[in-house]
């Protein structure tokens, strides 16, 4: 406040408006105010009871020799007093946007840090208490992928809405959510379980996976890259279910784990099918419905659309171009494998 009365004193006298020097000032102080953790409401109302107290010793009040005068001093103190209050809160808005800024390019930061494990996991640790996680715990990630066409950003409605209301729910403490390559990412300790739940259930728009609990700042990266690999998977396999578990999938990166094998098994087993008139596509679709039909021909010929002759007539050429009969409960093993294997490795479409 130093100095405001003596301008409002120096303004009754002569009935100018403020000077951009002066509104500048009045904005940088406004910045400091903000700083300083002052809000705007304090900060207007302070200002408001200095310009009353100082109205009646005003030397432009005091020399006035009608209502008229006084009117035009009165005039020009208020239309200052305007002036100054509007650059006060252009720059306490100002600061207040570089420091949502600063918090947001801050919280980029640590996002990064914990779920590529860039940095000293001790200082991750330490970070992470003042975002409310406590790194010691177990903890779980969720990851959300948007439907097609979209992207998770962070000013997305749902980032915005899935924030508030686990935030009303469960408090501000121990989870994180935060948007990251498109998606949306949610940690959370394991017994914040509901929250996760909750978590899903918001997000439930697009696809969402789920990873295993691991502890530290080093098993919310693995975690994170477990969920990471299920989207993978998922897609690969063309698998539908909006909700993905990587404790469910976990035989997949066992098969993936040596690919050369896997490439083999499906060159050996399922390179025949290449034979078929129409190629081996097809043969291979039938070999994986038939498999998640549990092998029941109705079932399986509804999926793809066949009659159950023409499903019949498809099992017979499978089994005659590879060798393996997929009605035989060791040979059908085989070729659920290698099927499984050509979706995760895009074979007929790529070669291996």
């Amino acid at each position: 406040m130093a100095g405001f009365a003596e301008t409002l004193a120096e303004i009754s006298r002569s009935c100018r408006t403020l000077t951009r020097t002066e509104r500048e000032s009045r904005r940088v102080l406004g910045e400091h105010a903000a700083d300083s953790g002052l809000s705007l409401r304090d900060l207007t109302a302070v200002h408001l009871a200095t310009a009353r107290r100082a109205w009646s010793h005003l030397p432009g009040v005091a020399a006035a020799r009608d209502a008229a005068e006084l009117r035009q001093v009165g005039s020009a103190v208020l239309a200052a007093l305007e002036i100054g209050i509007d650059a006060l809160a252009e720059g306490h808005a100002r600061a207040q946007r570089h420091a949502v800024r600063r918090a947001e390019e801050a919280r980029r930061a640590f996002v990064d840090d914990l779920l590529y494990g860039r940095s000293d996991p001790g200082r991750i640790a330490e970070q992470a208490e003042g975002f409310g996680l406590r790194l010691a715990d177990r903890h779980l990630v969720a990851v959300a992928a948007p439907a097609a066409g979209d992207t998770y950003h962070e000013t997305h409605p749902l980032l915005h809405r899935i924030e508030r209301e686990l935030a009303g729910r469960f408090g501000d403490h121990d989870l994180l959510v935060a948007p990251k390559d498109g998606r949306i990412v949610c940690v959370a300790p394991t017994e914040q379980r509901p929250a996760l739940d909750a978590f899903v259930k918001l997000a439930a728009a697009g696809r969402v996976a789920l990873s295993r609990p691991h502890s530290g700042a080093v098993g919310v990266v693995r975690s994170y890259e477990e969920a990471l690999s299920t989207l993978d998977l998922a897609a690969r396999l063309g698998l539908e279910a909006p909700v993905l578990n990587a404790v469910d999938l976990l035989v997949f990166p066992v098969l993936m784990r040596d690919r050369a094998a896997m490439a083999d098994l499906v060159r050996t087993v399922l390179g025949p099918l290449a034979q078929a008139r129409g190629g081996a596509r097809p043969l291979v679709e039938t070999i994986s419905t038939y498999a998640a039909s549990d092998y029941v021909n109705a079932e399986a010929a509804r999926r793809l659309d066949l009659s159950v002759r023409a499903l019949s007539y498809r099992l017979e050429r499978i089994a005659a171009l590879t060798g393996f009969d997929p009605d035989d409960a060791l040979q059908r093993y085989t070729l659920e494998t290698a099927a499984l294997g050509a979706r995760l490795l895009d074979w007929p479409a790529r070669e291996i």
